[in-house]
């Protein structure tokens, strides 16, 4: 993979840090996106993991450096409509023109139509409003769908026929009870990807989804592992470089008859 450019979001934890290091030890060169959060204090979600989610990006960057990779920690709001071509550009000047987008990161936050307080693993819950909505829809679809447009354009324009797009989801097609405007906006990016899968496809772009199963970036409570152990449809709680891994095999040369799926770990 030495020669391709990646851009990654959401990479200063979870899934995105450990696919930042996975397409670097490929030769890829990554630009790691990232957005500092500061979640609500909730004493049903690890500190651990409230804490991962303010760390900046760097501590990737070096990770990577002194695996002999390379790669830069930019900081960027998605919910900026000008953050795309923005990333781009960085990337471009940095490390070269992107032919790989891992749209990773999200606005996560559980809202939910019912009145209650908690969910069953005691979570704080939201109502629905207008935050909530622009939150998620704002990370997890408007972004993904200004970053894919984006990478189709200068693609394009400099004649590439090599590309990747992958990106991540969640929930399922009759809803996401209690996450219902993250299950919504992650639809939102399911539509927009198999779009692109279609109408790149001459470009040499292939995109896909993958769905990953319950992955423990520090927010796995032993409630939550439990709930997985009695599901009857779920199988693993599976650490981020396990999802990682698919996703550094999806922009592999080897994959390039798969696009156009959502990929559904178990």
């Amino acid at each position: 993979m030495s020669g391709h450019v990646a851009i990654v979001t959401g990479a200063n934890h979870g899934i995105g840090a450990a696919t930042a290091a996975a397409l670097a030890a490929t030769g890829t060169a990554v630009l790691c996106a990232y957005w500092r959060v500061r979640d609500a204090e909730d004493p049903a979600v690890p500190q651990a993991y409230r804490d991962s989610r303010l760390r900046d990006a760097h501590h990737v960057v070096t990770e990577i450096a002194a695996a002999g990779g390379r790669a830069v920690a930019v900081e960027a709001d998605l919910t900026d409509p000008a953050t795309p071509a923005r990333l781009f550009d960085i990337a471009e000047e940095r490390l070269g023109p992107v032919d790989i987008l891992v749209n990773n990161a999200t606005g996560w936050i559980q809202d939910t139509f019912s009145p209650a307080d908690t969910d069953h693993h005691g979570r704080a819950l939201h109502q629905v409003s207008a935050a909530t909505w622009s939150q998620q829809f704002t990370v997890d679809a408007m972004a993904p769908a200004l970053l894919i447009g984006e990478l189709a354009r200068r693609h394009a324009a400099r004649g590439a026929t090599w590309g990747r797009i992958v990106g991540l989801t969640s929930g399922g097609d009759l809803g996401f009870p209690t996450e219902v405007s993250y299950g919504a906006a992650k639809a939102a990016q399911n539509n927009y990807t198999m779009s692109a899968a279609i109408e790149l496809a001459p470009l040499g772009i292939t995109a896909n989804m993958v769905h990953p199963p319950v992955t423990d970036t520090g927010w796995v409570t032993d409630s939550i592992r439990q709930g997985v152990a009695d599901s009857s449809h779920l199988v693993h709680v599976a650490a981020a470089a396990e999802v990682a891994e698919v996703i550094a095999y999806l922009v592999s040369d080897a994959a390039r008859l798969i696009t156009g799926n959502v990929i559904h770990l178990r």
